[in-house]
């Protein structure tokens, strides 16, 4: 197992982490859509926590969803998805961290510290898979609204936000698949050493008639 590809990968997943917290607070998941409109008086745009409406001068009012239980069910799951995906990135930071081949805490052996990069690489995976999941989940949600006849009046369109999150989900799988490379360097416990030397036959007397 190369150090370097090890440690790129947790690096990798750090930089996903952070870039997928900034998705969470990032305000403009959906942004109202300037096509067919002649003039634009004021522009509204949503995240999972709050609505905004900004006017022509700049002046934004925003509004936070106060009802939990009043929002659309894939709302409630988007939020749930992204902080499972933030905490499972935590726990997996700190575990492929001990992991590291070039970081020496404790008495933990290459076997030991090859099972926690592993360990911490599967968490990586899943906490993309968690934010690819509610980013692809909440577009499709917008591209549908966007196409239905029967919509309100405002069209929204993807925000920066949803390719924030794209981009922190992509990371943590490249982080976390090659931190699972880590496996190829976990030693065969029971592989037979080529400098163990035969054993001698064991001799066992036999009785003579006399």
């Amino acid at each position: 197992m190369s150090t370097a590809l090890e440690t790129v990968g947790f690096f990798l997943g750090a930089i996903s982490w952070l870039i997928t917290g900034a998705a969470l607070a990032n305000d403009y998941w959906k942004i109202s859509t300037v096509s067919g409109s002649v003039i634009i008086s004021n522009r509204q745009y949503e995240n999972l926590w709050h609505s905004c409406a900004e006017d022509s001068t700049g002046v934004a009012n925003c509004r936070d969803f106060e009802s939990l239980l009043a929002l659309p069910g894939y709302i409630q799951a988007c939020r749930a998805l992204m902080i499972v995906s933030l905490l499972l990135s935590v726990v997996s930071i700190v575990v492929s961290l001990l992991g590291l081949k070039c970081i020496k805490i404790g008495s933990a052996g290459d076997e030991t510290k090859a099972k926690m990069a592993v360990g911490g690489g599967v968490l990586f995976l899943l906490a993309g898979l968690c934010a690819i999941v509610t980013a692809s989940w909440y577009a499709a949600r917008v591209v549908n609204d966007f196409y239905n006849p029967l919509y309100g009046i405002t069209r929204f369109e993807l925000g920066a936000g949803l390719y924030m999150c794209w981009a922190g989900g992509c990371l943590a799988l490249l982080g976390g698949a090659m931190l699972c490379c880590a496996c190829k360097r976990v030693p065969l416990s029971k592989a037979p050493s080529p400098h163990t030397a035969p054993r001698a036959p064991v001799m066992v007397p036999t009785a003579h008639s006399g």
